[in-house]
Parts: structure tokens; C-alpha cells; sequence
């Protein structure tokens, strides 16, 4: 494996928990409220990329990596090839897109109010 193969293989790694950060990032933040001032922006981002239908700039430079290793890139972007891929192998559709972008706004509000009113009490 190339030094090249290596860094591809930790943008994934990055990519991954930025995922888990914006879907679950808000119970972070209800425990560390400083967190939310991370969370709100990289929740806005992910839920923006899923509505508009947009790449995350993490997928084309990626691919960008595994090309310069001589490795296979993909089409698409980084949740049809990697966490969509394990959960409904037919592939990503522009309803489902919107329908995951909903459910990251969704769950974001559900923590996010439950939080503050956690700290109201």
C-alpha cells in the first residue's frame, strides 16, 4: 500500500466520523454545550449536501487519492458507495437522498430540543 493508498484510506476514516458527527453530534453537544458551536455548522453542511444533492468535497479528493495510487475510484458520492452501500445495496436515489437529509435535520432538532429543555429544568 502506497503512502498515496494511505491517505485516501484516512479521508475515508475522515469522512466517516464526520457522518457520525452530524447525525449524532448533538447528543455530544448536550453533554459538552460548547460542542454545539462544531455540530450546528457540520450538521447544517451534511443536511445542505443531502438536500441539494451536491458531492461533500471529501469524495472527489478521495478519489482524486486512490487514482494517484493506481487504485479503483468510484461514481457517486461517499454514502451510496460506503454506508448506503451496506444498508440497501440498489443503490442511492435522488428520494432517498432528500429522505436522509430530512432525517439529519430531523434528528438534529429532536436532540437539540430535548437538550434545552434538559437545561431548562
Amino acid at each position: 500500500m502506497t503512502g498515496t493508498a494511505i491517505v485516501a484510506d484516512a479521508v475515508v476514516a475522515l469522512h466517516f466520523a464526520f457522518v457520525l458527527f452530524v447525525v449524532a453530534g448533538g447528543l455530544l453537544a448536550a453533554w459538552r454545550p460548547w460542542l454545539a458551536a462544531l455540530h450546528l455548522p457540520a450538521a447544517a453542511w451534511g443536511a445542505w449536501i443531502e438536500l441539494s444533492g451536491g458531492i461533500c468535497p471529501l469524495t472527489p479528493l478521495e478519489n482524486r487519492l486512490r487514482a494517484a495510487a493506481g487504485e479503483a475510484t468510484y461514481p457517486g458520492d461517499f454514502l451510496g458507495e460506503y454506508l448506503f452501500a451496506l444498508l440497501y445495496p440498489a443503490g442511492l436515489t435522488r428520494e432517498v437522498q432528500l429522505l436522509l437529509g430530512a432525517l439529519v435535520v430531523a434528528i438534529n432538532v429532536a436532540v437539540y430540543t430535548w437538550a434545552w429543555r434538559r437545561t431548562r429544568r
